[in-house]
């Protein structure tokens, strides 16, 4: 076995225990707020998309950090300590009364949920970017295997999501909550331990300063400058000195920013006036996240379709979930077969649907990163449309539907991540700069932050709206007494406009590789 097969069994073994431990808290966090802290069903929903904003907020945080000053190893070690405090915060907080008062059980829980969502949030932007640094992309020996290192990457983040959604989600209905979260606290100290017992095969790569202080330098420029006349040749503006593997070639989209680059004083006093003149390849850089943006936009749309998994096991709770006479099917159980659609799709999608793509479209890629991200944002519309077609059955019948009914809109949810989701991060780490891939991927996880954070901006204003003249509104504590199948259509509804902004900006998008 060669060295990066070597490190890409053990890096993917370490990511395996600590998506375990962190869909260990997702999947069942609802249902810890509803049945332990008696929270209401859109309270709960609130606090479940504040507190996943703040996992996808942290990795800008850690991006920073390890760009800056830690460089992604230590970033990475320093925050697993976080992490696994966090989660031990939270084992305890479910113990028994005889140990932590009900009167301190929120706050303990609380401070454990959230030093969780920090640890584990800034270590995201590190460890997919820490991986492919093993690998040396302009090696054609070791590209293949870089891209094979990211296949097996996402494929052990669904193995910890499927054991999380069966055995973890078991154990808390089970056994209780103090072995239910001690079981994924266990997994973040095994997911460490892992990660330094490696530490002998890693290549290092040196943090080399703060891109977004890089990018900020542009604009402060640019907007200083804003008088100054454009050359009409490109090639006069200040290019400094060469930058090993960072020169990019000046593009002639927002010129505006191309007055950062124009010398109204010597060349040579450019180090000492970093905020008055900038080289080309700073403003090329800042311009390849400009483009992003209205693709990134749309994504926040589509995580806010994502983090309305959570309501699924709300909706399972009040369906028939008995099989036979002795066995009732835990709700939140059912996570386990989104987690298990992703496994089986993630290498059927590369050995069926890449090839048939390329036959359709000639072209080596099947896909492009925006058609895969489109058409999984389709398939969110229809997981929607599926989820609110079962709730009104279900209210129909007065709740006498089997819990199987769901299986639909899990299986159609699991595939659409597969296509949009790792297609954005794909597309917003083979777009970004070289020296930007760390941020970009930062800001591909902020999409999930944001639309958390939309999410429980919608939830409160529906609930608001709907709950008038004694009506409990749609998302209902009991939810027999709401309507969450009008809430899934609302979702449905904003999910379809969102995929057609979507078409319109990617057909606006001109790719890296593409821009003369």
């Amino acid at each position: 076995m060669n060295r990066h097969e070597e490190f890409t069994e053990w890096h993917v073994g370490t990511e395996c225990l600590g998506q375990l431990a962190f869909f260990g808290v997702q999947y069942s966090l609802v249902t810890f707020l509803t049945t332990q802290l008696r929270q209401g069903n859109a309270e709960a929903a609130r606090n479940f998309s504040m507190w996943q904003g703040t996992c996808y907020i942290a990795p800008l945080a850690g991006a920073i950090v390890a760009d800056s000053c830690l460089g992604r190893y230590r970033t990475i070690l320093a925050f697993f300590s976080i992490y696994i405090i966090g989660m031990g915060t939270m084992a305890l907080s479910g113990a028994s009364p005889a140990v932590i008062s009900r009167s301190t059980q929120p706050a303990v829980f609380s401070l454990g949920l959230y030093l969780m969502a920090i640890g584990a949030g800034c270590i995201k932007s590190c460890v997919g970017p820490f991986g492919a640094d093993q690998f040396d992309g302009g090696d054609a020996m070791e590209r293949p295997k870089k891209s094979s290192y990211f296949n097996w990457f996402y494929f052990a983040m669904y193995v910890g999501a499927l054991v999380s959604g069966s055995a973890v989600v078991w154990l808390q209905d089970n056994f209780g909550w103090l072995l239910g979260f001690g079981v994924p606290a266990l997994c973040t100290v095994l997911a460490m331990a892992s990660f330094l017992l490696g530490s002998a095969m890693y290549r290092y790569h040196q943090p080399r300063g703060s891109q977004v202080v890089r990018a900020c330098q542009v604009v402060v420029a640019a907007v200083r400058k804003r008088n100054v006349v454009l050359p009409h040749d490109g090639f006069v503006l200040y290019d400094g000195p060469a930058e090993e593997g960072r020169r990019m070639a000046h593009t002639d989209q927002f010129r505006f920013l191309d007055k950062a680059a124009v010398a109204v004083a010597v060349p040579s006093s450019a180090a000492a006036q970093p905020w008055r003149l900038c080289t080309v390849t700073q403003v090329e850089e800042l311009k390849a996240i400009v483009r992003m943006l209205p693709v990134w936009a749309t994504g926040i749309v589509y995580c806010m379709v994502l983090v309305q998994q959570p309501l699924f096991p709300v909706q399972g709770r009040a369906m028939r979930r008995r099989l036979g006479v002795a066995f009732a099917v835990p709700a939140a159980s059912l996570n386990s077969v989104y987690a298990a659609a992703m496994l089986v799709l993630v290498p059927l999608y590369d050995a069926a649907v890449v090839p048939a793509a390329r036959r359709l479209t000639g072209s080596e890629r099947g896909l492009t990163e925006l058609q895969r991200i489109g058409a999984g944002m389709a398939l969110s519309v229809a997981a929607m449309a599926a989820a609110a077609t079962v709730e009104g059955r279900r209210l129909a019948a007065a709740g006498e539907v089997s819990i199987a009914w769901q299986v639909p809109q899990y299986v159609l949810l699991g595939a659409s991540a597969v296509l949009a989701h790792i297609g954005q991060l794909e597309f917003f780490y083979n777009q970004a700069p070289d020296s930007m891939r760390s941020l970009c991927s930062a800001l591909g996880h902020m999409t999930c932050s944001l639309g958390s954070y939309l999410s429980s901006v919608v939830v409160t204003v529906v609930s608001h709206a709907t709950a008038r003249g004694g009506s409990p509104g749609w998302i209902a504590d009991d939810i027999d007494d709401g309507h969450l199948d009008r809430f899934f259509w609302l979702v449905a509804g904003l999910s379809s406009i969102n995929l057609v902004v979507f078409i319109c900006c990617a057909k606006r998008y001109k790719y890296k590789d593409s821009i003369n």
